[in-house]
């Protein structure tokens, strides 16, 4: 072995310690002669002193030293002095004192320095990429992997599930995207395709009777690059026979709330996860993978509506439709422009039109002067009206309401 010991494993309870390290040259610093490197690899970065009082030679070649040259360094392990800690890096109370160094491989200046936040273009960092994944950044990502794989295997395995891989050739079947082709050589003329996922396949096992599988499958996806859309992924894959809808959420959210425990022991996911049918997430935020976090709730206003006498309103209620919307708080500042903005993009997307209330003042909506509550021509409703919608809709004073009609499936688009 050419070391004896991690860089990042060393701690003050390692102070006295001999050991032989080895690792990429971080930082070089030369301070009078006394020379500082930070000595980095995949557990962590240690400081390493020559000094040539004690160690002339190593000091020598620690001059010649430069960036992501490759190292093995001896020592010994010792506290830093007081004042010089590091609490930056898990090594920050100690530093090795070199004995020995040996310079296992040159490197030329790299194109961007490895460090926490490279400023570096993406398409220099790919096309350097074995550079890029030196810095801890991606390091950690990559541990993070690992780690999140690792707790699914065991977590899976322990409730009696077997790991399975299945063909990535098979024959092609519609899914929603198109397959990517492998041309077959015994067959000429024929093609094999990629996997999108292994959805046939889990079903055959299940109809053989395996019960319970998983696999981290790779998927393959010929469609265009999205920011959640690529290439190729790799997704749990899980089924599950003799169940029910309730079983399949139970488990999976014992899975990722421990997941997150494990390996993000610092975030809190609540307890139980909220849930929410097809029909309810629709209706509420016109998604059926709605980003609670985003807001913008659906509200269904066919009452307060029917007593309007806007003819849009009446029109669709009595042809069966409703009236619904959604408030933008702190928007009522938009002017006439850019509600015609919202207003193209609502019809570019399907719609008849879209009706926008903008509360402009201080005061209780009920308060407000029929100058400062703006809304869609034809719309003509008193005060205490407003207050009723905003009272619904959870508006006030300063936001926005855009209200649409129209008949399922259409409103929720």
């Amino acid at each position: 072995m050419l070391r004896s010991a991690d860089c990042g494993a060393l701690r003050k309870e390692n102070a006295g310690d001999q050991v032989t390290l080895a690792g990429w040259v971080g930082r070089r610093r030369d301070h009078g002669g006394i020379i500082f490197i930070d000595l980095r690899e995949r557990s962590g970065t240690v400081q390493v002193v020559f000094n040539p009082e004690t160690a002339a030679d190593a000091t020598r070649v620690a001059e010649e030293v430069r960036g992501e040259w490759v190292v093995q360094v001896k020592g010994t392990v010792r506290r830093r002095p007081e004042g010089s800690e590091n609490p930056a890096i898990d090594t920050g109370d100690v530093e090795v004192m070199a004995t020995e160094l040996t310079v296992l491989n040159r490197s030329l200046t790299p194109p961007f320095y490895i460090e926490e936040d490279a400023d570096a273009d993406e398409s220099l960092r790919l096309r350097y990429r074995y550079l890029d994944l030196r810095r801890p950044p991606m390091l950690r990502n990559l541990t993070l992997r690992h780690n999140v794989v690792k707790y699914i295997r065991d977590f899976l395995s322990e409730r009696g599930f077997l790991e399975i891989e299945t063909p990535i050739l098979i024959k092609s079947t519609p899914e929603g995207a198109r397959d990517f082709l492998v041309p077959s050589r015994m067959q000429p003329g024929n093609f094999y395709a990629l996997p999108q996922s292994p959805q046939q396949m889990k079903q055959l096992l299940m109809v053989a009777g395996i019960e319970r599988y998983f696999q981290i499958a790779r998927c393959f996806r010929d469609e265009d690059l999205r920011a959640d859309r690529q290439l190729e992924f790799t997704q749990l894959d899980l089924e599950m026979s003799f169940v029910e809808e309730n079983d399949i959420l139970d488990l999976t959210e014992e899975l990722y709330i421990g997941m997150i425990e494990s390996v993000s022991p610092e975030k809190k996911l609540p307890k139980p996860f909220p849930r929410i049918s097809y029909d309810e997430a629709m209706d509420r935020y016109a998604s059926d993978k709605p980003d609670l976090r985003f807001g913008l709730e659906m509200t269904d206003v066919s009452e307060l509506a029917g007593e309007t006498e806007f003819r849009v309103f009446l029109s669709t209620i009595d042809g069966g439709g409703r009236i619904k919307g959604f408030v933008v708080p702190g928007q009522a500042q938009f002017v006439t422009g850019q509600v015609k903005e919202l207003e193209d993009t609502a019809k570019a997307a399907g719609a008849g039109g879209l009706v926008h209330i903008r509360y402009r003042g201080a005061n209780p909506v009920v308060q407000l002067t029929e100058g400062e509550i703006l809304q869609s021509a034809g719309l003509r409703m008193p005060a205490e009206w407003h207050q009723c919608l905003a009272d619904r809709m959870g508006a006030g004073p300063g936001d926005m309401i855009l209200l649409m009609a129209g008949r399922q499936p259409r409103l929720n688009a």
